[in-house]
């Protein structure tokens, strides 16, 4: 993958965030981001095995998965809350990773066919308006042959107390993370998506965020 600004932003048109929700998450991620990384660290290393040199990430938040790229090399990050974006620079900075910060949304992501080797995203595919619609364009950018490596919390088994709390929850949990659904059936979603092949790992976590508990892990191969 080449050809990309390192330094340019550009915007979606027309779309909005809510600003109090920008700024909440924006800080909530920042303060949140020891504890997340180790609960998903044996995962992420686990997925995130020798990333190459540029990698396309879907919802980049504050940074969180910079620590998995090599030193030097280029993350272009598809991040739509502005007000994670000094955050993110910041992070980047400190990794030593070049930065190449777009804002727009995952389901149109304006990059080329086939440009991309890797796609990567964690915690970020129950947020997006339209999973389906991401994961197509995942497909596009993805060269023949190429990866979209993930973690996402996902909907847990109908009839247990983890599925109670999420069905309880998910009104309030969607508005204070920006449209967050912790009742997807992600995994339904990325066998269905048409990659040449998927393989995926079920887990727990074990957090005070109920409807957080149920998560997948895997690589999808375009």
């Amino acid at each position: 993958m080449d050809h990309y600004s390192t330094t340019a932003t550009s915007s979606a048109p027309g779309f909005e965030l809510h600003a109090a929700r920008g700024r909440f998450n924006a800080a909530f991620f920042r303060v949140m981001d020891p504890y997340m990384e180790g609960t998903l660290r044996r995962q992420k290393r686990r997925v995130f095995a020798g990333l190459p040199r540029v990698v396309v990430e879907i919802g980049s938040g504050v940074g969180a998965n910079l620590r998995y790229l090599p030193a030097g090399g280029t993350l272009v990050a598809i991040e739509p809350n502005r007000h994670m974006h000094g955050l993110l620079r910041a992070a980047a900075s400190r990794a030593g990773v070049k930065l190449d910060l777009r804002e727009r949304m995952a389901e149109q992501t304006g990059l080329p066919d086939h440009s991309a080797d890797t796609v990567i995203s964690s915690l970020v595919l129950c947020s997006v308006q339209d999973p389906a619609a991401v994961l197509a364009e995942i497909r596009r950018v993805l060269r023949p042959g190429g990866t979209f490596r993930f973690l996402e919390h996902v909907v847990a088994g109908s009839g247990t107390p983890t599925r109670a709390a999420q069905r309880i929850l998910r009104r309030p949990w969607a508005w204070t993370f920006e449209g967050c659904s912790c009742e997807r059936d992600l995994e339904g979603s990325l066998r269905a998506a048409g990659f040449g092949s998927v393989a995926i790992e079920r887990y727990r976590v074990h957090t005070p965020f109920l409807p957080f508990n149920t998560h997948i892990a895997g690589i999808a191969r375009a």
